[in-house]
C-alpha cells in the first residue's frame, strides 16, 4: 500500500472512531416522571444523558390527571419512571396495571421530612414538597442515584449535573428568605385556591389559607367556607392569588365575601408553557415569591 493510500485509510480510521465515539457519548434513556416540576428537575440531573417525558402536561393538575394509552406504553418503555409520592399521584397504580411494567417507580420524596393535615377527620400528608427548594435538594440526590443505577457509564456525568443544580437551589433558598425578611411576618398573609403551600409557608415564614385542602378532589362544605371566610377576616387578609392548575371560581366567591383583593396567578404544581412565566422550577418558584412579595409589601 502506498504511504498517500495508508494516510487515507488511518484517517478514514480516525474518522469513524470519532463517530463512533461521539455517538457512544450521546447515548440516552428514556425516562418518565409524573408531572412537569419533577420532569424538570430529572432533566437538570439528567442533562443530555435523558430523554424526560412529563405525563401530566404543563398547567395540568397532578392531582387528578387521567392518563392515556400513550401514556401506559410510555411508562411501559421507561428505564426509570418518577414519581414525588406522598398520595399526590393516586393514578398512577391504575396506570402501573395498564402498562404492564414490572419496574418499580423511583419515589423521589423518600428522605423528606413531611407533615400532615387534618381532613375530612383523617390525617393525610401534605405531597407539596417541591415548594421548599431544600426539599427539592434530597430530590436531586435520589435522582442521580436512580439514574447512575439505570445508566451507569453516565454516572460521572449525573452526579457533576447534580452538584451544580444543587448549588443553584441553594442560592434559589437564600434568595427567597431575603426577599421576605424585610416584610413584617405578621403581614406575610395570603388566600390561595388550595392547600398547596405549606412547605413554602413553613420555610420562608409566609402564612397561606385555603378553601380547599391538600387536593384538589376534595370540596369543601358551606361550613367550612364560613369558617374560613370568618378566619381571614379575623386575620386581615387582604390578598388572594388564583392557581394555574385548577379552577378559580370559589376563591373569587371568598374574595368577594371578605374584601381581599386579587394578588395575580400563582404556579404551585404545574410549570407554564415555555413561553410562559414559571417554564422550569427555579422560574417558578422566583415568579411565586416575586407574586406574592409584591402582593403583600403594597
Amino acid at each position: 500500500m502506498s504511504t498517500k493510500r495508508l494516510l487515507l485509510a488511518l484517517a478514514g480510521s480516525a474518522v469513524f472512531s470519532l463517530a463512533t465515539a461521539a455517538i457512544a457519548s450521546a447515548k440516552t434513556i428514556d425516562v418518565v416522571a409524573s408531572f412537569t416540576v419533577l420532569a424538570d428537575v430529572v432533566k437538570n440531573v439528567g442533562g443530555e444523558h435523558v430523554n424526560v417525558k412529563s405525563l401530566v402536561p404543563p398547567n395540568g393538575d397532578p392531582h387528578e390527571f387521567e392518563p392515556s394509552p400513550d401514556d401506559a406504553k410510555a411508562v411501559k418503555a421507561a428505564a426509570v419512571t418518577f414519581l414525588s409520592g406522598d398520595g399526590l399521584e393516586n393514578w398512577f397504580e391504575r396506570l402501573t396495571k395498564a402498562s404492564g411494567t414490572t419496574n418499580k417507580p423511583v419515589i423521589v420524596s423518600t428522605g423528606i421530612k413531611t407533615h400532615k393535615f387534618e381532613e375530612e377527620g383523617k390525617k393525610v400528608t401534605d405531597p407539596h414538597v417541591w415548594n421548599s427548594a431544600a426539599n427539592v435538594v434530597i430530590w436531586v440526590a435520589n435522582i442521580e442515584q436512580a439514574l447512575a443505577k439505570a445508566d451507569p457509564e453516565d454516572a460521572a456525568a449525573f452526579k457533576a449535573n447534580a452538584e451544580r443544580y444543587t448549588k443553584e437551589l441553594t442560592d434559589l433558598d437564600a434568595s427567597i428568605k431575603a426577599k421576605f425578611a424585610p416584610i413584617p411576618k405578621d403581614k406575610r398573609k395570603v388566600l390561595t385556591s388550595h392547600d398547596a403551600f405549606g412547605y413554602y409557608g413553613q420555610q420562608y415564614g409566609v402564612t397561606f389559607l385555603s378553601p380547599i385542602g391538600v387536593s384538589t378532589e376534595t370540596e369543601p362544605s358551606a361550613a367550612d367556607v364560613a369558617h374560613l371566610i370568618d378566619q381571614i377576616k379575623k386575620e386581615g387578609i387582604r390578598v388572594y392569588f388564583f392557581e394555574n392548575s385548577n379552577d378559580p371560581r370559589l376563591i373569587k366567591q371568598i374574595a368577594t365575601a371578605t374584601g381581599a383583593q386579587p394578588g395575580g396567578e400563582l404556579y404551585p404544581e404545574a410549570l407554564s408553557a415555555a413561553g410562559g412565566p414559571a417554564p422550569t422550577y427555579i422560574k417558578l418558584m422566583q415568579y411565586n415569591t416575586d407574586q406574592i412579595v409584591g402582593a403583600i409589601s403594597k
